[in-house]
C-alpha cells in the first residue's frame, strides 16, 4: 500500500523560507511523477508544481520565482522550497504522486494527508 506522508510545514512570519518534504512508502517503482498542491479553506485545491523521476518538472504561478520543487529519486522523495513567504501563502500543502510512469503528472492516485503552513504578517 502506497503512502505519502509529508513534513515540514510550520509557522513563519513573512518573508522567511520552509522546506516541505514528502516521502513515498510501498511501492517498488523506480518511475515516478510527485507534485505539490495547496488548498486554502473555502477554495480549490491549487497546482503548484510537480516533478517526475527523469528530472522534468512542471510548475503554475504559484509561488513562480519563490517555490522551488526538487526530488531525491532514491528515496521516492520531493521536496518544496518555499522563500519569501507570504501571508496569502497561508494553506495546506498536500504531495501527490503515480509511480511506474512519468507521462502523467496531472491526475494523481496517491495524496498525502497535507501539512499546514502559516504565514504571519
Amino acid at each position: 500500500q502506497v503512502q505519502l506522508v509529508e513534513s515540514g510545514g510550520g509557522s513563519v512570519q513573512s518573508g522567511g523560507s520552509l522546506t516541505l518534504s514528502c516521502v513515498a512508502s510501498g511501492t517498488t517503482d523506480s518511475a515516478f511523477c510527485m507534485g505539490w498542491f495547496r488548498q486554502i479553506p473555502g477554495k480549490g485545491r491549487e497546482n503548484i508544481a510537480s516533478i517526475d523521476s527523469d528530472g522534468s518538472y512542471s510548475g503554475g504561478d504559484i509561488g513562480k520565482d519563490r517555490f522551488i520543487i526538487s526530488a531525491e529519486n532514491a528515496k521516492k522523495a520531493v521536496i518544496l522550497t518555499m522563500n519569501d513567504l507570504k501571508p496569502e501563502d497561508t494553506a495546506r500543502y498536500y504531495c501527490a504522486a503515480n509511480f511506474g510512469e512519468t507521462e502523467n503528472c496531472m491526475t494523481f492516485k496517491y495524496w498525502g494527508q497535507g501539512t499546514q503552513v502559516t504565514v504571519s504578517s
